[in-house]
């Protein structure tokens, strides 16, 4: 799977992907490689690469595990990627919106929960 976050990192950094290579000690065309997602980067590669970028690996990781969408003809979501698009059916995101919303609803009141049993542990 192609490393998204990696090239755009990349580029936005200024870095060509012969300076990479040459960073991580390999020719180009295996750089090539592993940002179109055929060749594993070891995690060592990507603690290199975040350090010639100067940012943390956590900004430019990807697993190398792939992922799976479901594809529907009347989805209204879309999901680019690998230079295909895949739709995501309107439904199944507006669930997702509803499971984050009841989580944070509940973050808040375990919250208020929290703040009440300090007060109380303070008052004795």
């Amino acid at each position: 799977m192609e490393k998204i976050k990696l090239i755009e990192a990349r580029k936005q950094k200024g870095f060509s992907q012969q300076q990479i290579a040459e960073h991580l000690c390999i020719d180009v065309s295996n750089y090539s490689r592993r940002e179109k997602g055929q060749v594993k980067i070891s995690s060592n590669e990507w603690e290199k690469i975040a350090s010639l970028l100067k940012i943390p690996v956590e900004e430019i990781f990807e697993s190398e595990e792939s992922m799976i969408f479901i594809c529907r003809d009347n989805a209204t979501g879309n999901y680019q990627g690998n230079n295909h698009i895949y739709s995501i059916p309107e439904y199944l995101l507006e669930n997702q919106r509803k499971y984050i919303a009841k989580l944070e609803e509940e973050n808040i009141s375990l919250k208020e929960e929290l703040k009440l049993l300090n007060t109380k542990l303070s008052q004795k």
